[in-house]
């Protein structure tokens, strides 16, 4: 299924779809795609992000990590382990190495249950756009998210605005690395996935409207991602949509 323009309907059909979405993937996630230290939920505002995932990582009672599976292997239980081979993506970067800064002592507070955010997915609203405010407020959570070493998977679906008129991974890059980039001309919509540990690493994807979704990693470990199936999601989120709004996305001809 072809990504559609979105700009055809209001905000809120949107958001609609946005929430049925993000729901879809979570689905995904839990069904089989994460191992089974790993689950998905659907947070509210999660570290100052509008409705997203958070990928969770649950730890033993007694704090004390479980033993490696057997060969070193990511993931057991359910046979699901985590991919290490570089994703297949249009554009790749990483960050100077930032260790100092990284390595700073720092007081965490965690719940005593030990289940610790690793991972966030995020599908770009009109609202993470509708102003400077806004859209500074996103790339503020994007950068302390990635500080903390939580990878994201970031979707935008929505065309440049003036705040992110080379798209919204020059933005987060610009963020983070102080490095401003070009967007791909033709190619105004954005896929990005960040692995963060003592470095950042970009794994992009442009595309546009008519452009079918490809699968993108989302990063549970440094070197460790499940592939996010994008398009059976979105295809499912969309069937589920009223059909009067069906029809006015629906491509011409």
């Amino acid at each position: 299924m072809p990504i559609h323009d979105w700009r055809r309907v209001e905000a809120g059909i949107f958001h609609d779809f946005r929430h049925a979405w993000v729901a879809e993937i979570g689905r995904a996630l839990n069904g089989g795609l994460l191992p089974d230290e790993y689950y998905a939920l659907l947070e509210q505002h999660a570290a100052g992000f509008g409705p997203e995932i958070m990928t969770l990582e649950h730890v033993p009672e007694n704090n004390e990590p479980e033993p490696p599976p057997p060969g070193g292997e990511t993931g057991h239980g359910s046979g699901v382990g985590l991919l290490t081979a570089p994703p297949q993506v249009r554009i790749r970067a990483e960050t100077e190495m930032d260790f100092y800064r990284r390595k700073q002592s720092t007081v965490v507070v965690r719940h005593v249950s030990g289940d610790r955010m690793v991972a966030v997915v995020e599908v770009i609203s009109p609202g993470n756009k509708s102003g400077q405010k806004a859209f500074r407020l996103f790339l503020d959570k994007a950068g302390q998210l990635l500080d903390r070493q939580i990878h994201l998977l970031i979707l935008d679906l929505l065309p440049p605005t003036p705040r992110d008129p080379a798209e919204i991974h020059a933005a987060i890059w610009e963020e983070v690395t102080g490095q401003p980039l070009a967007g791909v001309e033709g190619k105004p919509l954005t896929l990005a996935a960040y692995e963060s540990a003592l470095s950042v690493r970009a794994y992009v994807e442009p595309v546009a409207v008519g452009d079918e979704l490809p699968d993108m990693p989302l990063y549970l470990e440094p070197n460790g991602y499940v592939l996010v199936p994008l398009e059976a999601t979105y295809r499912r989120a969309f069937a589920a949509m009223p059909r009067r709004w069906q029809a006015v996305l629906q491509p011409a001809g």
